[in-house]
């Protein structure tokens, strides 16, 4: 994907479309930005239904979700960790996304380093999860 970065101080930064400003160009926030350009550009998600490093609080303690996609009624469909693509997809990680989850309560939850991508489909009624092939289109999971 084109995306916009630059030096300053010596720090390289790349523009986050979503914030609307440059943040330091680390190796998780060019996953971060390649999977928002997919998710927009290719998975048709609306630029203005997604959050970065979307805040939350569990037992008091401030966390981020790196991106959390929005249903027009304001309720979450899916919650995006990102990870640098040399960290590996593992039960930490899963454990991270789901507690996220459990305030959230997304029915999408994908974790993503970049190179590999997990997508799973939550069933809040019976309690499952199953594992996706691929990513959704957004008007496919709008509700």
């Amino acid at each position: 994907y084109s995306v916009k970065t630059r030096i300053v101080n010596s720090q390289q930064q790349i523009f986050d479309e979503i914030r609307r400003k440059y943040v330091t160009l680390i190796p998780e926030e060019w996953v971060r930005q390649h999977f928002i350009n997919y998710l927009v550009n290719d998975r048709k998600f609306p630029k203005g239904l997604l959050a970065v490093e979307h805040p939350l609080t569990i037992n008091k303690v401030s966390h981020r979700a790196d991106i959390v996609a929005f249903a027009s009624d304001g309720k979450p469909l899916v919650v995006v960790e990102c990870k640098a693509p040399e960290v590996a997809i593992n039960q930490s990680v899963i454990q991270q996304i789901s507690r996220y989850n459990i305030l959230l309560k997304a029915p999408i939850l994908i974790l993503t380093n970049g190179i590999v991508h997990y997508c799973v489909q939550i069933n809040f009624e019976s309690n499952t999860s199953v594992s996706v092939d691929s990513i959704p289109f957004y008007q496919d999971i709008k509700g």
